[in-house]
């Protein structure tokens, strides 16, 4: 079996990704926050929005450069989709046991999460990668782009204001909204109770984000040519850019909340842009600029080598922090007790907030790297 050569940009951009997500999910308090470490409140894309994109990218380039290879040596394709369908069940499991924690309330337990969506988008990505070339991912797509728009602009719902209407790309009133409370109930984001960031429709175009990052698997896997592949991951980074910015501003928003089109085509390119600069720094570069630019990247390196157990791990220790209390008559929560030695400090409530969250980040890190100095590769 020929193995297909292991690629240092795809472990920085990965761990890129998830450190730069434990960064944004780890605040001090959501209260002081710098608005590029929050969500655009509806339409928009602010840095924190292009981070879930970017995982999706990573696992889709991951997927082709792993299944495809298999299906290209004439492995049983049904068997290795049945393994991966089980992987993404484990992973869907382990979201939902995220969910529970501290409350392990199954009336109430949110079923939508990061976890399930790209358990999900692994699902519906993986034939696609197995019995298809690129030709096949970009036609998927397509396909996934218009049964989305024929959805939310073409089905009338009632909304929660009990209007029935089509197209209505406002919160709790699109046709994403309708069907997941018909679908899931009282089991989404407690913040609506109305919708989901992570619903079952926006699932659909989170998938076109991943097999966008099946696209550029292929390219990279293919034979070098006489331009250099980061130049054509940029060229089509910067052209995804234009193109998102313009549909987005003329037909249809960038939404991250609804995972819109454009939104997959605005943050497909920086996914790009981003890999392609990793990828000439790390691995198309000269031996000397590379090999620096690989040290000074190992600190993503080592992140990316366990990036789905840090996410698990992280979320864990967050919750844990909100959930133990310490104190007095008045106990408050851990989390408030060591923020507070932060806020205390002459800094701006922003930057206190910001440094709690690096300071977090550097935790976690140093478990990955105890990790990876062990050679401890959790996987799924």
């Amino acid at each position: 079996m020929s193995a297909t050569p292991r690629l240092a940009s795809l472990d920085a951009f990965r761990g890129f990704a998830i450190a730069s997500m434990v960064l944004v999910n780890n605040p001090g308090t959501w209260s002081a926050v710098h608005p590029p470490l929050a969500h655009a409140e509806w339409n928009g894309c602010t840095f924190t929005d292009l981070i879930f994109p970017f995982f999706l990218f990573a696992a889709g380039l991951s997927l082709t450069l792993s299944l495809g290879g298999r299906a290209r040596e004439g492995q049983d394709r049904p068997a290795i989709l049945r393994t991966l369908v089980q992987r993404a069940g484990i992973i869907f499991l382990i979201g939902l046991a995220l969910n529970a924690i501290p409350t392990f309330n199954l009336a109430t337990l949110r079923i939508p999460g990061v976890l399930q969506r790209i358990a999900l988008t692994l699902v519906l990505g993986a034939p696609v990668v197995l019995w298809g070339r690129w030709r096949a991912a970009l036609a998927a797509i397509v396909g996934l782009f218009g049964v989305y728009l024929a959805l939310m602009l073409l089905v009338p719902v009632p909304g929660t204001d009990g209007i029935v209407a089509a197209g209505r790309l406002l919160p709790g009133l699109d046709f994403s909204s309708w069907v997941d409370r018909l679908v899931l109930g009282g089991h989404l984001w407690a913040k609506a109770r109305t919708w989901d960031p992570e619903g079952l429709v926006g699932t659909l175009t989170a998938t076109a984000s991943l097999l966008s990052g099946v696209l550029a698997g292929h390219h990279l896997a293919a034979p070098a040519g006489r331009v250099p592949k980061w130049v054509w991951l940029v060229r089509a980074g910067l052209i995804c850019l234009g193109v998102g910015s313009l549909l987005g501003t003329h037909v249809m928003p960038i939404n991250k909340n609804l995972w819109t089109p454009t939104y997959v085509i605005f943050t497909s390119g920086w996914s790009l842009v981003t890999l392609g600069v990793f990828h000439w720094a790390l691995d198309e570069s000269p031996a000397a600029f590379r090999t620096l630019a690989r040290k000074a990247c190992l600190p993503l390196t080592i992140y990316g080598m366990n990036a789905l157990f840090l996410f698990v791990l992280s979320g864990v220790i967050g919750r844990l922090l909100q959930t133990v209390r310490v104190g007095g008559t008045t106990p408050i929560p851990l989390k408030a007790a060591l923020y507070g030695v932060l806020a205390a400090l002459p800094l701006a409530p922003a930057d206190a907030s910001l440094l709690f969250a690096v300071l977090f980040d550097l935790v976690l890190f140093a478990v990955a790297w105890v990790m990876w100095r062990n050679r401890w590769f959790v996987k799924v």
